[in-house]
């Protein structure tokens, strides 16, 4: 029986080929909402997991650049849904799909964390200094970087939200070489608050 079993085992696994699976549509969030039994919060987290865990496939590890950006976006959006109060998708987001060395791709994250952080500034306001931050080092786009910083200086405006992450549009400024509006920026500051 040890024998026989052994001989299954190794031949069951000798016919296994990887095969690469593509990340498909997200369902709807109704759906999601149903078959959670209307309890979204546990399924937000799974399908985050699911989504994360998704370029290791049995057998083959799938480059985070290959993948379909547009689709992660709407996973990443459905977990937001489920789940408006994580901040993991925008971590993930941010911290993990933007890492990747494609103009694009960083772009498109930059643009989901904005609207999203449009959505809550004060409770998201770290997301969108990452933003500034992968725009500037990893994009090397200074005008997307002064963009993320101006809509973080305009809009996150609670207590919460620390003076530096007020003010990165000043050292973005000074970092293109336009210390004028710099000193300008820093005066109406100055004035403000």
């Amino acid at each position: 029986l040890g024998l026989f079993s052994q001989c299954f085992w190794h031949y069951s696994f000798s016919t296994f080929l990887a095969k690469r699976d593509v990340l498909s549509l997200p369902p709807a969030a109704h759906s999601v909402r149903l078959l959670s039994y209307d309890d979204p919060v546990p399924a937000a987290k799974l399908l985050m997991l699911w989504l994360q865990a998704f370029d290791n496939q049995p057998g083959i590890s799938i480059p985070l650049l290959e993948l379909d950006y547009n689709r992660v976006i709407k996973w990443l959006d459905l977990v937001l849904t489920l789940d408006n109060k994580t901040h993991y998708p925008l971590l993930a987001a941010i911290r993990f799909y933007a890492e990747v060395q494609d103009k694009v791709k960083q772009k498109k994250m930059i643009d989901f964390v904005t609207r999203k952080f449009l959505e809550a500034p004060n409770a998201r306001w770290q997301f969108m200094a990452h933003a500034v931050y992968i725009a500037k080092y990893r994009a090397k786009d200074m005008s997307l970087a002064l963009e993320c910083a101006k809509m973080l200086r305009l809009h996150a405006k609670g207590e919460n939200v620390p003076y530096w992450a007020k003010q990165m549009e000043i050292f973005v400024l000074e970092n293109m070489g336009e210390l004028e509006s710099a000193m300008v920026l820093i005066g109406g500051l100055l004035e403000s608050g």
